[in-house]
C-alpha cells in the first residue's frame, strides 16, 4: 500500500477536491461527523455504566470525542515517525492525523441503544423469527439472513455514514476515502466472514465483519481509490486493512479500557487502591505520590498518564510491525503487541468480572432487551404492510400510517425484503436509550 493513494481526500461520490485553505477535506470530514444527527445521539447512548444514575460516567458521545483526542496524538505522532523515515512528504503528517481523528469520532455511530447488549438484542429478535421465517422475512435471501441475525455497529456506521446521512443513498456524509478507510476495521461483509469460518479458522481474517451487502458496492469504490488489497474466496471478496485503521482501533481501546477503571471508581464499583495500583502500573514510572490531592484528582492525574504511556507504546508497535502493516498482514492490535499488552488484559479481565456483570448494567441488559424486542415487534407491521401493498406508501393500512406519522418512520427508497428490513434496524438502531423506552411503552400501550 502507499501513502498518496491511502491519504486520498477525494470524497465518495463527490468532487475530488483540496478543501478549503483553513480547512482539508480531513477537518472537514472531523466536522461533518460531530455536527451529525446520529453522532448527537450518542450523548444519550449507554456506554458501559447505565445512563442517569451518575452524571459523572462516561456515554458514547463523550466516550467517541476523547477517542477521537488519543486518535489525533497517534496519528501525529505516527505521522512524524514516517516523515522522519522518508516514508511521508512533509506536512502530510496533520493529514494523517486529521483523518485518524475524524474516523475515531464516527467509530461508535452506528451503535444501538443499550451498549453491546443492544446489538445482541437486535439480532436476536431477527434470529427468532429467521428461525420461522413468514411473511416480509420469508422473503429474505437467506444468504443474507447472518447480517441480521449478527447485527453489527460497526456495519451499521458505515451504513450511516456512507449513504443514509446527509446525501442519502449518493454518498451519505460524503467524507474522504482515507477517512471511510480508516473508518472501516472490518473490510467483509457477513456472509463472506460466514464462509470463511465454515472453510476453516486459519481463513478467517476478522473477528466481524464491517459492512453491509446492500453497502459493499460502496466500500469497493472507497478500497479501489485507497488501493487497499483484495483477496478472493469462494464466499465472495474482502479486504485488507487501511494502516490507520490500527490506530483508531488502538485509540478506542485506549479509552475504554482506562476509562472503564475510571469511571468504576467513580460509580464505587472498584476501590480506589485496586484502580490507583493499576493505573500507575500502566505509566510505568515510580508510583506517583497523592499528596493533598482527593483520591479522584488523583485518579484523573494517573489516567491521563496512563493514556499518554499507551500512545507511546502503540506507536512503537507501529513501528516494529510497519511493514506487516503496510503488506496488510497484521493480524491482531496494536495493543495486545505492545509492552502495556499484558496489565490491559487484566484490565480488561478485571471490568469483565467486575463490571459488566455488575447487578445495575445486567439489570440494564435486561431491560433493554425487552424493550427493542417491544419496539421491533411493534413496528414490523408497517414494513409487512408496506410489502403487500407492492412498496407503495400510498397503499398502507390506516393504522400502519398512524404508526408512520407517530414515530416519523422513513419508509423512502423501500423496494424489497433487504431494503425493508434494513430500514427496520436503521430506525431501532438510531434510538437512544430514552427514546427507545419511550417508544417502547407507547407501543405496547403501558
Amino acid at each position: 500500500m502507499e501513502w498518496d493513494r491511502l491519504l486520498s481526500n477525494e470524497r465518495l461520490h463527490g468532487a475530488a477536491t483540496a478543501g478549503k485553505p483553513s480547512r482539508s477535506n480531513f477537518v472537514q470530514d472531523y466536522d461533518r461527523v460531530i455536527f451529525s444527527a446520529p453522532f448527537r445521539r450518542l450523548a444519550n447512548k449507554t456506554q458501559v455504566q447505565p445512563l442517569y444514575e451518575n452524571d459523572h460516567v462516561h456515554h458514547r458521545l463523550i466516550h467517541s470525542v476523547e477517542v477521537g483526542s488519543v486518535g489525533r496524538t497517534l496519528g501525529m505522532e505516527i505521522g512524524q515517525w514516517l516523515v522522519a523515515e522518508g516514508y511521508l512528504a512533509r506536512g502530510r503528517e496533520y493529514d494523517l492525523a486529521d483523518i485518524v481523528q475524524a474516523a475515531c469520532a464516527a467509530h461508535d455511530i452506528g451503535n444501538p441503544p443499550f451498549g453491546h447488549s443492544g446489538e445482541e438484542a437486535i439480532g436476536a429478535w431477527f434470529k427468532a423469527r429467521f428461525d420461522r421465517p413468514t411473511g416480509l422475512l420469508a422473503q429474505l435471501d437467506p444468504a443474507l439472513h447472518r447480517e441480521f441475525e449478527k447485527f453489527e455497529g460497526n456495519a451499521q456506521g458505515f451504513r450511516i455514514l456512507a449513504r443514509l446521512e446527509m446525501y442519502r443513498n449518493d454518498g451519505g456524509m460524503r467524507l474522504s476515502k482515507a477517512t471511510l478507510g480508516a473508518f472501516t476495521k472490518y473490510p467483509l461483509t457477513a456472509a463472506t466472514r460466514q464462509a470463511l469460518e465454515t472453510a476453516g479458522a486459519a481463513l478467517m481474517p476478522y473477528k466481524k465483519f464491517g459492512i453491509f451487502n446492500a453497502e459493499m458496492a460502496l466500500f469497493d469504490e472507497v478500497a479501489a481509490s485507497l488501493g487497499l488489497p483484495r483477496e478472493n474466496s469462494a464466499g465472495g471478496g474482502w479486504y485488507r486493512r487501511h494502516p490507520l485503521v490500527f490506530a483508531v482501533e488502538a485509540a478506542d481501546d485506549i479509552c475504554y479500557r482506562i476509562v472503564d477503571l475510571e469511571d468504576a471508581f467513580t460509580t464505587a464499583e472498584l476501590p480506589y487502591e485496586q484502580v490507583r495500583d493499576l493505573l500507575q502500573e500502566v505509566t510505568g514510572t515510580t508510583p506517583r505520590p497523592r499528596g493533598d490531592r482527593t483520591e479522584a484528582e488523583h485518579v484523573e492525574v494517573l489516567r491521563a498518564m496512563a493514556i499518554g504511556a499507551a500512545i507511546r507504546a502503540c506507536v512503537e508497535v507501529f513501528k516494529q510491525s510497519y511493514t506487516a502493516i503496510m503488506a496488510g498482514q497484521l493480524s491482531g492490535g496494536l495493543i495486545e503487541r505492545s509492552a502495556v499488552g499484558p496489565i490491559f488484559q487484566r484490565i480488561a479481565t478485571l471490568t469483565r468480572d467486575r463490571i459488566f456483570t455488575a447487578r445495575r448494567k445486567t439489570e440494564l441488559e435486561v431491560s433493554g432487551r425487552r424493550v427493542i424486542e417491544n419496539v421491533m415487534t411493534g413496528i414490523l407491521p408497517v414494513y409487512e404492510d408496506l410489502a403487500r401493498a407492492g412498496w407503495d406508501r400510498d397503499r398502507l393500512s390506516p393504522y400502519s400510517m398512524q404508526l408512520v406519522r407517530a414515530l416519523g418512520l422513513d419508509l423512502r427508497d423501500i423496494g424489497n425484503a433487504e431494503q425493508a428490513l434494513h430500514g427496520l434496524a436503521d430506525f431501532t438502531s438510531g434510538m437512544t436509550d430514552r427514546y427507545a423506552l419511550r417508544i417502547s411503552r407507547m407501543l405496547s400501550g403501558t
